[in-house]
């Protein structure tokens, strides 16, 4: 009933025997042990008995010696572990110990049944099934080289090997490759029964050596497997000394899916004793070949990511902004998720008058689409926001657009916040379309949420935005930000909201370049990926000293013409600005006369003086100038044009009551326009 081999019981018994020694170590292994465990009597002779139980009876029984009669639970090579009763029977007068295993499964476990399947073809479906669990369930192409080779070691062979064509880990295809000589492949996993990897092999991240031109190299390339014994596998590789010492089989296979050799897996026989045969170059190539599409979908997944990153990258503005009105630093955090890119951005919208538009937004999805739309969102934004909208007006008009956009067959929402800083008045309003709040910090290191009253997303329709107003004191830092900064596994957006308050307030320095502060914020993920794309803006604010402004308010009088320009050149005088005298005249001019006749009073004037001059005519009426070739026997209609042609830019926006005209002239004089 034992003996030494694998072969020695009768293969009816619905029991295995095992011969163990006073100290519990195996001595003689039957054929219906080795069929119930998948372990030959050359792999498990001499070992403890108790290394053949699972891993939680194994540290139980570590020092147990003899194993006691009972239930335990044995580790297959391959596939589920099997739970046995025990009975320990002593053989006078030896001091050995005959160990019975009877399965809890009544069904007979030696031997095959008529027409049923052997014990190679059992460990050949255990393996095949053991491989489509775990490979494959990864979209990153180490990860699944790596799950591959753990594999089929030891269950296949002592040392395998998987090597990916170079591009492959970066998404693109594998270069095509003829003849002998540089393979362009890098190893990218490896897997040892010992579990150390010979140091005198190719090491992971290593490319592979030249190889030579053999009908088994161009097999590999054509998508078969291959069996190399000793003399064989030496005439491949031009290193033979790369080959594992005791090696006397290899196979290998290629990685091979819609018909592209995407690598390479190699697998050594050192310990094992017998010989690869086609029968496992067949399991290998089917396993290989279910690898390769789990490889080629993480290249194509990569591809895609790598895409759409790239193209949101080009989407988003310059991560640092400097201008009069604030000084700004923007950062974007990826999502490390299956589920792809996001559609989070951020902008920074210079506006006339030394204003300027801080947004941040949302498009509800990843991938592609959602990174195309947010572009468009964007787009509108900035088209909106030259427009100079009010808040409340800009987000009405794109939530306009975004219905439109979602007619279609691929609806979405988005969320936004629309933030307008004036620097001569140090206040900002804000309206919020479904967004969180923004965070402000003073200079004296307070921080709080801003209390903004969030309207609908975007997309859904029918309910109105509120635009909030605050005033902030000049060197404050207003930071805008996208929901998976707060919202994280471990909190609540609340809990997320107050943990950023108080980041905000304990990094907050007044000299601090806000790009550390930013980089402070996104490094409290301590390591861990955030659960949804991370867009963040900070923004340190500045004013306009109350000295570079200079305002009047005149009557709807012809004579009010000659009274500004009266002040404007006193003004430019005490700003040694007289250079602008003449330009700015006739500007005001131009400006107050038409006001005077088509506006009524009361007439506002205000000159800002900044990086450029900036000149503001404001009437109560609410009819938009409009720039018009006059005709050469017109009397009139040159107004505007004339304006147009002294000033840099020029532009107008409504208010609560009229409309302002602005105009912006550089400090110096432009250059004459060619007729």
């Amino acid at each position: 009933m034992v003996g030494s081999a694998a072969g020695d019981a009768a293969p009816t018994f619905a029991f295995a025997a095992v011969v163990v020694d006073d100290h519990g170590h195996v001595l003689r292994w039957s054929g219906a042990a080795a069929e119930l465990l998948d372990r030959t009597a050359e792999q498990v002779c001499g070992r403890p008995f108790a290394s053949l139980l699972a891993d939680g009876g194994r540290e139980a029984h570590a020092d147990a010696g003899v194993p006691a009669e009972g239930r335990a639970r044995f580790a297959r090579r391959v596939g589920a572990p099997v739970d046995a009763t025990l009975r320990v029977l002593p053989l006078e007068p030896s001091g050995e110990h005959l160990v019975l295993l009877v399965p809890a499964d009544p069904t007979p476990t030696t031997g095959a049944a008529p027409g049923g399947p052997t014990l190679r073809a059992r460990r050949d479906r255990d393996l095949l099934h053991e491989a489509a669990v775990r490979v494959g369930g990864s979209l990153d192409a180490a990860r699944t080289a790596q799950d591959l080779a753990d594999v089929l070691v030891p269950a296949l062979g002592d040392l395998a090997a998987v090597e990916l064509a170079d591009g492959v880990l970066d998404g693109d295809e594998p270069p095509k490759i003829h003849g002998g000589g540089d393979p362009h492949l890098r190893r990218t996993a490896v897997a040892s029964a010992t579990g150390t990897w010979p140091a005198h092999l190719v090491q992971p991240g290593q490319t592979m050596p030249p190889m030579l031109a053999t009908r088994a190299l161009r097999d590999i390339r054509h998508g078969r497997a291959a069996v190399f014994d000793v003399a064989k596998v030496s005439t491949v590789f031009q290193e033979p000394r790369r080959l594992p010492d005791s090696l006397h089989s290899a196979m290998w296979a290629p990685l091979f899916a819609r018909g592209l050799v995407l690598g390479t897996v190699i697998v050594w026989r050192t310990d094992q004793p017998d010989p690869f045969d086609a029968e496992d170059a067949d399991l290998l190539t089917e396993i290989a070949s279910r690898a390769a599409l789990g490889v080629d979908n993480a290249r194509r997944y990569t591809r895609e990511h790598r895409s759409v990153l790239a193209l949101q990258q080009r989407l988003l503005p310059e991560p640092a902004t400097d201008t009069p009105a604030a000084e700004t630093t923007g950062l974007y955090l990826p999502t490390s998720s299956g589920a792809g890119i996001g559609a989070d951005w951020y902008d920074v919208v210079p506006l006339p008058s030394f204003r300027v538009a801080l947004v941040v937004g949302d498009v509800a999805g990843h991938g592609l689409y959602a990174t195309a739309t947010m572009g468009r969102l964007r787009t509108a934004v900035r088209t909106l926001a030259d427009l100079e909208l009010d808040p409340t007006e800009l987000l009405t008009h794109l939530d306009d657009l975004v219905q439109q956009f979602g007619r279609g067959p691929d609806p979405f929402v988005a969320t936004c916040l629309y933030a307008e800083y004036d620097p001569v008045a140090r206040r900002c309003a804000l309206a919020s379309a479904g967004h969180p709040p923004p965070v402000l910090v003073t200079p004296g290191a307070v921080a709080e949420a801003v209390d903004v009253a969030p309207g609908p997303p975007l997309g859904v329709g029918g309910l109105p935005f509120e635009t909030v107003v605050v005033d902030i004191e000049p060197g404050s830092v207003l930071a805008l930000y996208t929901d998976g900064l707060i919202e994280r596994h471990d909190t609540d957006p609340d809990g997320g909201l107050r943990r950023l308050v108080e980041s905000l307030s304990a990094s907050y320095e007044p000299g601090r370049p806000l790009a550390d502060t930013g980089r402070e914020l996104l490094a409290d993920f301590d390591g861990e990926p955030p659960r949804d794309d991370v867009a963040l803006l900070l923004a340190r604010v500045r004013a306009v000293p109350k000295e570079h402004t200079a305002s009047w308010e005149f009557p709807a009088d012809p004579a009010a013409v000659a009274d500004a320009r009266g002040v404007v050149a006193a003004q430019l005088a005490a700003w040694d600005l007289e250079d602008l005298t003449f330009t700015t005249e006739l500007i005001v001019s131009e400006l107050v006369t038409n006001a005077v006749r088509y506006a009524g009073g009361p007439i506002g004037l205000r000159l800002i003086r900044e990086t450029s001059l900036v000149c503001e005519v404001t009437d109560p009426s609410n009819t938009q100038p409009r720039l018009r070739r006059a005709r050469w026997s017109d009397e009139g209609g040159r107004g505007l044009f004339l304006v147009a042609q002294l000033t840099s830019r020029w532009g107008s926006r409504h208010g609560r009551k009229g409309k302002t005209i602005w105009t912006e002239q550089p400090f110096t004089p432009l250059a004459p326009t060619p007729t």
